[in-house]
């Protein structure tokens, strides 16, 4: 029903966030990342993108910084025994590369890592997803093609994917062209002059 808003950065604390788009406050349960993204944006303007989860005993509208975030988050209560709390718990854990990359390598222990993930369900996740996480969630599956990347390198490599977007870039077309690239140990910034090189 409502795949982002776009408003004023009303209220923001852990977890939670009011966008105010147009007089109307939008409640929002966001993820560790959302909040710290969010963190500098507070009475500015803001795009968050969302997921209503409707159930029984209520609606609950969840918010994300990319589509990224919420393309792993709808991958993640996709999973049997994982719902929308537990998905936010995974991703305020770790970026969305870094959770592709755990799926990619069956690196349980990173996942189980997030408060009230056991190993059993951590196994769950990589084992629903593994074959299809790179099709949903699109172009940070380009970390799992880099498996020798360092653990703060991951976020590197997201942030640069981001920005190659945000610029016109296509996801496919990125995705091709940082495969074939050697950014172990580069900043998002390196990432995208080595991107443009290749370009040339």
């Amino acid at each position: 029903m409502y795949y982002y808003l776009q408003g004023n950065v009303a209220h923001l604390e852990l977890g939670t966030c009011v966008i105010d788009c147009g007089g109307v406050g939008y409640k929002l349960t966001i993820t560790g990342g959302a909040y710290e993204a969010l963190s500098s944006s507070v009475g500015k303007t803001a795009k968050v993108f969302t997921h209503l989860a409707v159930r029984e005993d209520g609606i609950e509208l969840f918010g994300f910084i990319s589509e990224d975030e919420r393309n792993c988050f709808l991958s993640l209560i996709g999973v049997s025994g994982v719902g929308p709390k537990a998905a936010v718990s995974i991703l305020s854990a770790m970026r969305p590369s870094e959770l592709v990359s755990a799926i990619a390598t069956e690196n349980t222990k990173q996942i189980a890592k997030a408060q009230g993930i056991g190993g059993k369900t951590a196994a769950r996740i990589i084992l629903e997803l593994k074959d299809k996480i790179a099709t949903d969630v699109g172009p940070i599956s380009a970390t799992a093609s880099h498996p020798s990347l360092t653990h703060g390198n991951t976020g590197e490599l997201a942030d640069a994917i981001e920005g190659l977007i945000a610029l016109g870039y296509d996801k496919r077309d990125i995705n091709a062209r940082l495969a074939g690239l050697d950014i172990n140990g580069l900043n998002s910034g390196q990432i995208i002059q080595l991107f443009f090189k290749k370009m040339n």
